[in-house]
């Protein structure tokens, strides 16, 4: 048995979930100090919030107070836009839940034909477990928790970086480091809110399950399975749904504002400027929360799974059993301490030590967490145990799984690190695309697609050792804790990620409001790092759903009773080559689908700028509202055909092909789309640091290139768009697609081992 009681752990994990929630609302509330007071609105019947320092903070006798409230109208407007349309997506989504989750329950109850009585277990022979209807019912409650729990962490992650983005533009008068502070806590608020929601609403449902389940340790946490179904499904929606928003808006802000009439990015006379920043907060914040939300509970899923058909679940001890949950809860810990690093035991002082502090954040993150890992290991696990591997028992001891989660979690660092190297513009791979620019956009577009293939490179040696040394210690279970270890600094990882939007967007609100230059190169310069980290969290995001994915899929093969994935039998080879060509067709779809919406968003700004009086020059003011309302229909049609190829593949193909061709469907998915996820991000992300090189200026080669609106800016500006939707919407929404797949292949797999191969059947 584990050295800690399961009284213990039965403390520890909730207690681990209310710190981490107890300081995200500290983060808030010190974000939230950079003074505000309010004014009534009665035109509109709204309060309205307004950013007024106190003179003695003003920025050196340059900005005023018509200038702070303009920043407190520009965010206002960012904040509803973004609100509207997430409210507009989840009522869709809300229709999507309450028919899936009908699916599961049908498909799932009919397994034993809607039976009430309990039944033989699969894997623990001789006892009874509870009836097939119990499982349709808890799996459907499950499924319907990790939607809401996904909803929700995007939903407070979006909420969070419109409060602080103008608040970010305020303290930059003060200094890059003040603004730093403000973005990055703002950024720790999402990370600790997600990180701890999910720890806690997994543990609630775990213990409101065992009500019912008693002793039946299998049924139960195949029931939890559908948790994250949930989560990734809503992920795939908000991904793909933000991802085109905020796409369409960015190519057609550029596109006309950049290239045909010369004007600074977020200039105030450009009339998708307020939905390019929306976009922001609606694609690469809640986006990003729910994608990595849905990660966590897929990995926590698959290795709660493999676990209770292990002598874990066999025996009852529910500490050992808990293992991931206590990862789970030292991450949120190690995070706590690392996040102190950057916003009160080092100062930013100038802008050359933003991105250092950065990737320090995910170096001490990782070197805590590897302590924090073995002393969980040592603890929670009894010395010796055996874990289900296909069918027979593996020996397994608890310094085994410390090398798995280890693994994951430095194998992590390293496609981070790699990622900044082949995305970031203090080095030669972006500074090559960047001076491939001089002979015009096609040689900038051949430099950028050959970087973004040769970037997959480290990344999947990477996987690849991860995957040989876990599998080669703990079977499946050891892969499953792999990727958990990849996430359990999820909270640091998101914090880095979400502070780039915000940096983002605190950029934008500056220019609009007419701030001086000195404060855009501040927030300038604060943008820049958070792309790189952007792309690093990307990177992360891909990674992990590579590891998660693959445990998914082993899950699978044991839940469906397939004793070998022959690659030699037709059934598998048809799966496993048509699963490969799904990446390119999701891919073609979002991609088009951001390119439908930005043809409609181009003619619009120009139809603006030809026929508004004196916008040009200042004097007329853009319909910001009408790009606005382009985004949000064109990304709320057009996110359906891809959400639905992802939802009905896997039910197609175990329905119809059984449960041996959707393994093959799998494992091609997977192998196929993590390549293609990897080169499409880091693609996008070197195209727009080049553009970024070129605009700063910051040395003699990048000044020899520019300046702004140069033949050599203009190429760089086609590569950033053509990248736009590579990075932000087919890459990041292809990990989805691949965890999706499996997860819900094993959620469904008693109905397709089952009932499934309708169409082999017949022939």
């Amino acid at each position: 048995m584990s050295a800690l009681s399961e009284g213990v752990t039965q403390i520890l994990i909730p207690v681990a979930a209310l710190v981490g929630i107890g300081f995200a609302l500290l983060q808030w509330f010190l974000v939230s100090k950079v003074k505000v007071s309010s004014s009534n609105d009665s035109s509109n019947g709204y309060q309205q919030e307004k950013l007024i320092e106190a003179a003695d903070e003003e920025e050196e006798g340059v900005d005023n107070l018509e200038v702070s409230i303009k920043c407190a109208e520009i965010q206002h407007a960012i904040s509803v836009g973004a609100t509207s349309f997430l409210f507009t997506e989840y009522r869709y989504l809300g229709i999507f839940m309450a028919v899936f989750g009908a699916i599961i329950f049908i498909f799932l109850g009919s397994v034993r034909g809607f039976s009430t009585k309990s039944e033989p277990c699969t894997y623990n022979q001789g006892n009874t477990c509870k009836p097939a209807l119990a499982n349709a019912f808890f799996s459907t409650i499950a499924f319907l928790l990790g939607a809401l729990t996904s909803v929700l962490s995007g939903f407070l992650g979006m909420k969070i970086a419109t409060y602080a983005n103008a608040r970010t533009t305020m303290e930059a008068r003060k200094g890059v480091g003040k603004a730093f502070i403000t973005a990055f806590r703002s950024g720790a608020v999402m990370g600790f809110l997600l990180a701890a929601n999910g720890l806690l609403v997994l543990y609630v449902s775990i213990n409101l399950f065992k009500l019912y389940y008693g002793d039946d340790w299998e049924g139960l946490y195949e029931s939890i399975t559908g948790y994250g179904l949930g989560g990734s499904s809503m992920a795939l929606f908000g991904r793909v749904g933000g991802g085109i928003y905020t796409k369409a808006a960015d190519v057609g802000a550029d596109l006309v504002g950049k290239v045909e009439r010369n004007i600074p990015e977020d200039d105030p006379r450009n009339p998708a400027v307020i939905a390019d920043n929306v976009g922001d907060n609606v694609g690469d914040i809640a986006g990003m929360g729910s994608d990595l939300f849905g990660s966590y509970a897929e990995s926590s899923c698959a290795a709660l799974f493999v676990a209770s058909i292990s002598s874990f679940g066999i025996s009852h001890d529910f500490t050992a059993m808990s293992y991931p949950l206590i990862i789970s809860s030292m991450g949120i810990v190690v995070c706590l301490i690392t996040t102190l690093f950057a916003t009160d035991l080092f100062e930013i002082k100038n802008v050359s030590e933003i991105e250092p502090s950065l990737k320090r954040q995910l170096l001490i993150s990782t070197v805590l967490m590897t302590a924090g890992i073995a002393i969980v290991s040592f603890f929670a696990l009894p010395s010796n145990f055996t874990l289900f591997d296909f069918g027979s028992q593996k020996e397994v001891k608890n310094w085994h799984l410390f090398f798995c989660v280890a693994i994951g979690l430095w194998g992590g660092l390293v496609i981070g690190y790699t990622t900044e190297y082949y995305t970031s513009n203090a080095y030669s791979p972006v500074q090559d695309v960047a001076d491939s620019c001089r002979t015009g956009a096609a040689t900038n577009v051949i430099f950028g697609l050959a970087l973004g293939y040769k970037s997959v490179i480290i990344p999947i040696f990477a996987i690849a050792i991860a995957i040989y040394v876990s599998f080669s210690l703990a079977a499946m279970y050891g892969i499953a804790v792999a990727a958990l270890g990849m996430l359990s600094t999820i909270a640091t990882g998101l914090a880095i990620d979400a502070y780039g939007p915000i940096s983002d967007n605190a950029g934008g609100i500056a220019e609009m409001a007419g701030m001086s230059h000195k404060i855009r190169e501040r927030t300038d310069a604060l943008d820049a790092a958070g792309n790189t980290t952007a792309a690093i969290g990307k990177g992360f995001a891909i990674g992990s759903a590579a590891l998660v994915s693959l445990a998914l899929f082993g899950a699978y093969v044991s839940r469906a009773g397939i004793k070998a994935v022959d690659l030699l039998t037709p059934k598998v080879f048809i799966g496993l080559i048509v699963g490969a060509m799904l990446p390119y067709w999701f891919s073609a779809m979002t991609m088009k689908s951001v390119g439908s919406a930005a043809l409609k968003m181009v003619e619009e700004v120009r139809r603006q700028f030809n026929t508004i009086p004196g916008l040009m020059e200042g004097r007329g003011k853009p319909d910001y509202a009408n790009c606005v309302k382009i985004s949000t229909d064109a990304s709320l049609k057009e996110m359906i055909p891809p959400g639905a190829l992802v939802m009905l593949t896997p039910l197609i193909a175990g329905t119809f092909f059984g449960v041996e061709t959707l393994a093959g469907v799998l494992a091609g998915s997977l192998v196929s789309g993590v390549q293609v996820a990897i080169s499409a991000s880091n693609t996008g992300g070197a195209w727009d640091n080049a553009k970024k090189y070129i605009e700063a200026g910051a040395n003699e080669h990048a000044k020899s290139l520019g300046p702004k609106g140069s033949d050599c800016h203009k190429a760089a500006v086609i590569g950033d768009t053509i990248g736009d939707p590579l990075k932000d919407t087919s890459g990041p929404s292809l990990n989805i697609l691949i965890k999706l797949m499996a997860v819900e292949s094993l959620v469904f797999a008693p109905f397709f081992a089952a009932h499934g191969g309708l169409l082999f059947k017949l022939i």
